[in-house]
């Protein structure tokens, strides 16, 4: 490589989809020189570029913000020439620090060659967009064009501009930006908005370290219904990056830091700075007499130009998002988040975050009780000091911090219904194609203004072929096993009974497979981890055995689920666990498939010696109803079993089962002890699936998984294994 290189890296390709490829092109970009260029893969000597655009000072970067990508969300960059904007090389990041870190070093390239400096000496100059005046801070980062069309022509009469920034129309009219100073026009422009100006702030407590603010309305009288402004002011020990990313987050970390959260899921994505929500609150103000709030809002968001965030919200009504059976609308008339870089302190990056909420619970007694409004804004507030322990309390970030894909909420519902009308029919309904068909109808969003490889394409595009090939496959594979007939399950029968309801004791039911992270696609380049949908294999029976010692081989048993998936021509995998003991337990999972596919990592994984076995069959545990001191010994990290317990594999002409032996470890025989006595009170989540090593063989995917529900010991039936042979 040259030594004129000013940046390289992986980056995702950011195209259109075609027919049967829902997948992510990873390509590795390079800035050199004036030169901009990506390619399949790390560039050697005289390889060409699948394309290139040279950098000069007609070039613009335009950010087009955050876009759902084929079931990924991901941070937009455009790098186009004013003079042709046709051309234009479209990239994106996971994380919007390798985004911004892009951004700036082709601005830079674009510095250089522009013929002019700026009079005044500084170096960014950036026009800000139309919804009010700063102050003192020059907004950046939004996603549309249409704002500066009409001015690239004027660039011909601002000589002296070094370089400026790509702006677009900011927030949407209805949402006022409370981070800004309003002064009188502009406060009696926007009256029909805002039925009050906001100029001043009371502190009226410090709370769990966080100085707390009350507006000061300059009014004589105030409605009843009138709920004033508060906000929250902290500061965390992190970067404006890792706060911003965990703040637009509506997945299972938001419940590590925000008290006030249930549910969110995403109604539209109007585009890279502007979406609309549905989003629950868990408020515990009395909750046996007063009903749960949720919303419907508008969020916009932006990065300013020194480096701070600004999220905004302000509810709105949607079609797609009635009211909610069992749920008071509440109406949140202004609010957000504003993240500000402060100076590090100890080497340590320190971040000022203010979260302001001015909301309407709603209901008849919110007029009446003033102390549920004052809780719940409180309970709310308080999400501040979340982020500050949830950063305290997190002791490596060493890998940049990815936004996770909202569930889409119209999706959800059609999957909801289709879910429910096959629990009537078969217990083993699945859902996961319809997540698979909504992940790829959110991403047909973003590809309107990329660009096709193959319209500048070299002749060696084939050398993609291979893993379009088998993520096609795999596609392919889950529509055939949904459209061919379903396995028959009443033929098998075991010791435990299946339960259909969340409630029942004593019984199994397959456990949802979004409920566990696995490797993605682009796992080896990124180290990211995306929810791991559809299973495999199917799960048909457990049994829970007991014996004077230990039951190895129960897959042997006449009549077990093993024996007649062989005699119908099905494939099973058998999970033997041995829980070890005055009396000998096993818990057996029966995994059936019609086949196995030749080549395929579950073949390799099934006819391969034992060290190969022992190095791949992964565990992922969950516990999600115990004790704490439980929940926190079993924790839900995934575990290679072969390496942490002894695994023996017996190979049968059409099965394999797997004897877990627990007591071989003392961890986890400790860890059994301390579950086995309050074993009745634990509902236990447990995923089994093969690891994925290389980019051949991601994204993982699930063998099965299981939960099982207050398991009573003396429901476990003797296995008489000594009346059958041993092979």
């Amino acid at each position: 490589m040259s030594s004129k290189v000013v940046y390289e890296g992986w980056m995702v390709r950011y195209g259109r989809r075609k027919i049967g490829r829902s997948f992510i092109h990873m390509r590795y970009f390079v800035l050199e020189s004036r030169l901009l260029a990506y390619y399949k893969k790390k560039p050697q000597d005289n390889q060409v570029p699948i394309k290139t655009m040279l950098i000069d000072g007609n070039c613009r970067v335009e950010d087009r913000g955050l876009k759902t990508h084929h079931g990924h969300m991901v941070y937009v960059l455009s790098v186009y020439n004013k003079k042709e904007k046709y051309h234009r090389i479209t990239m994106a990041a996971f994380n919007i620090q390798e985004a911004l870190l892009w951004k700036e070093k082709i601005e830079l390239v674009i510095d250089l060659h522009q013929g002019s400096q700026v009079p005044n000496g500084n170096k960014f100059v950036s026009f800000e967009y139309k919804s009010g005046m700063d102050n003192g801070r020059t907004a950046s980062s939004s996603d549309h064009e249409s704002q500066i069309s009409a001015q690239e022509d004027e660039d011909d009469t601002h000589p002296n501009l070094l370089r400026r920034t790509t702006i677009g129309n900011g927030p949407p009219e209805s949402v006022l930006d409370w981070t800004r100073e309003i002064d009188s026009d502009f406060s009696n422009q926007n009256a029909n908005s805002q039925a009050f100006s906001r100029k001043h702030w009371r502190l009226v407590q410090c709370q769990n370290g966080l100085r707390i603010f009350e507006e000061l309305v300059e009014v004589d009288y105030l409605p009843r219904s009138y709920s004033r402004a508060m906000k929250a002011v902290g500061v965390v020990e992190a970067t404006c990056e890792e706060i911003f990313e965990l703040v637009m987050s509506m997945d299972g970390t938001r419940f590590e830091w925000d008290c006030s959260f249930q549910y969110g899921s995403l109604v539209e994505e109007v585009d890279g700075h502007t979406a609309i929500l549905y989003h629950r609150l868990q408020l515990d103000w009395f909750p046996m007499f007063v009903w749960p709030r949720d919303l419907c809002y508008v969020r916009y968001w932006r990065r300013n130009d020194d480096g701070s965030y600004v999220v905004l919200f302000r509810s709105r009504e949607h079609e797609n998002c009635g009211p909610q059976p069992g749920h008071v609308r509440a109406h949140i008339e202004s609010g957000g988040f504003n993240i500000s870089p402060l100076k590090p302190r100890n080497g340590k990056p320190r971040t000022q975050v203010q979260h302001l909420m001015q909301i309407d619970l709603k209901g008849w007694g919110v007029g009446y009780l003033s102390s549920f409004q004052q809780h719940c804004l409180l309970q709310m507030l308080n999400s501040v000091a979340g982020l500050r322990e949830w950063f305290a309390q997190t002791d490596e970030r060493n890998a940049p911090p990815r936004i996770p894909v909202m569930v889409n909420m119209a999706s959800t519902s059609v999957t909801t219904q289709k879910s429910l009308k096959m629990q009537g029919s078969s217990v083993h309904a699945s859902s996961s194609i319809d997540q698979m068909t909504a992940a790829n109808r959110n991403s047909v969003m973003l590809d309107e203004y990329s660009e096709e490889d193959e319209e500048f394409q070299i002749p060696d595009c084939e050398q993609e072929a291979s893993p379009n090939e088998q993520e096609n496959d795999v596609k392919k594979a889950a529509l055939e096993e949904e459209s061919t007939d379903r396995i028959d399950f009443s033929s098998f029968s075991g010791s435990v009974r299946h339960g259909d309801r969340d409630g029942s004791r004593d019984c199994w039911r397959i456990s949802d497979g979004n409920n566990f992270r696995v490797r993605s696609k682009t796992f080896c380049f990124d180290k990211t981890k995306v929810p791991a949908g559809k299973h495999l294999m199917d799960l048909v029976t457990v049994d829970w055995l007991k014996d004077t010692k230990r039951m190895d081989h129960v897959a042997r048993r006449q009549g077990c689920a093993a024996q007649v998936a062989s005699e119908k021509g099905l494939f099973s995998i058998v999970i033997n666990v041995q829980v070890p003991g005055s009396t000998h337990y096993s818990m057996v999972f029966y995994f059936v498939t019609k086949e196995l596919t030749p080549g395929s990592l579950l073949q390799r994984f099934v006819d391969g010696d034992d060290e190969f076995r022992n190095s791949r069959l992964k565990l992922i545990p969950s516990v999600p109803k115990g004790s704490w001191i439980v929940r926190q010994s079993v924790g839900s990290t995934p575990c290679l079993l072969g390496k942490a317990v002894d695994c023996n594999y017996i190979r049968g002409p059409k099965y394999l089962e797997v004897d877990v032996d627990i007591g071989s470890s003392t961890v986890a025989n400790g860890v059994l002890g301390l579950v086995i006595g309050v074993i009745t009170t634990l509902v236990v989540d447990m995923a089994f699936l093969i690891q994925g090593n290389t980019t051949e063989e991601l994204p993982e995917r699930l063998l099965g998984a299981v939960r099982m529900s207050h398991i009573q010991l003396s429901s476990a039936i003797p296995a008489n294994l000594d009346s059958y042979p041993s092979d």
